[in-house]
């Protein structure tokens, strides 16, 4: 049998999906063990005790002036932005993607500039918002906007063109009008294509949000990670960014979780 047409069974792809972490993991070790060995003082690569003390420190003590312990107060004001962002971003995507996949005369309007949208660089823009929108929390929000929504936007109008044309004949032939189509031939077709795209865009959202804390901001996960680069605390970094990719992995598992039992029929993958 080919190497193709052959599955894993459940226990041989737990242990397939785990190796690479694993491997992983032992290279850092490894590598953390022979920096330090040469040099006990070295900051570059803290052994994992190291990381494991520090992050017991920031997620239990609370801080000197404040009180409030401040890794959970970034998390809070980190996600907070996320979340509008992205919603916003998956609200216009939807939106206008129905319309230019399914009005011709809106097509025509929109569908080149927002191909051009998508071309410019996010982060290159970002001067402009803080002009625009000063240095609190709009200008990191439209910052995701501007950064996801043109994919999201682009990606729906596509799904909504792959429709076949029979549905929304048979659609118009039994009256429906084009907000009828929309609401009830396309919609519940875009959806779970909506879903995927905002998975695929959390990698994005989530650099976007750290540029945008990390340039102007008092309080975030980027505003910490900055803050405390210049004292080459890897430590606090390294335990910053696993709290970063966990809890985007977290976020990921809950909408492909979503996707699949709301969905089940559209095929969630990866």
């Amino acid at each position: 049998m080919r190497l193709l047409n052959r599955k894993p069974g459940r226990a041989l792809t737990l242990a397939l999906a785990l190796l690479p972490f694993l491997v992983a993991i032992a290279a850092y070790v490894i590598a953390s063990d022979i920096r330090l060995s040469a040099n006990p003082a070295d900051k570059l690569l803290p052994a994992p005790s190291q990381i494991a003390a520090t992050a017991e420190r920031l997620l239990t003590e609370g801080d000197r002036r404040t009180g409030r312990i401040l890794f959970w107060y970034d998390t809070a004001v980190s996600l907070r932005r996320l979340a509008i962002g992205v919603g916003l971003a998956a609200g216009l995507g939807l939106t206008l993607g129905v319309a230019i996949g399914l009005v011709p005369h809106v097509r025509a309007a929109l569908g080149g500039f927002v191909a051009v949208l998508s071309m410019i660089p996010p982060l290159a823009v970002l001067p402009i918002l803080f002009i625009a929108f000063g240095l609190g929390e709009t200008s990191k929000i439209v910052l995701i906007v501007i950064g996801i929504a043109p994919f999201l936007v682009r990606d729906i109008a596509q799904r909504v063109v792959e429709i076949p044309r029979e549905q929304i004949v048979k659609a118009e032939t039994l009256g429906a009008s084009t907000a009828v189509v929309a609401l009830r031939v396309v919609l519940p077709q875009v959806l779970p294509r909506l879903l995927q795209g905002v998975r695929l865009s959390l990698g994005p959202a989530w650099l976007f949000l750290i540029a945008g804390e990390a340039i102007a901001s008092d309080l975030g996960l980027g505003y910490r990670i900055f803050l405390v680069r210049r004292f080459l605390a890897m430590d606090v970094i390294l335990t910053y960014v696993i709290w970063i990719t966990l809890l985007a992995f977290l976020m990921d598992l809950a909408l492909r979780t979503l996707s699949r039992r709301a969905f089940p029929w559209s095929g969630a993958g990866l």
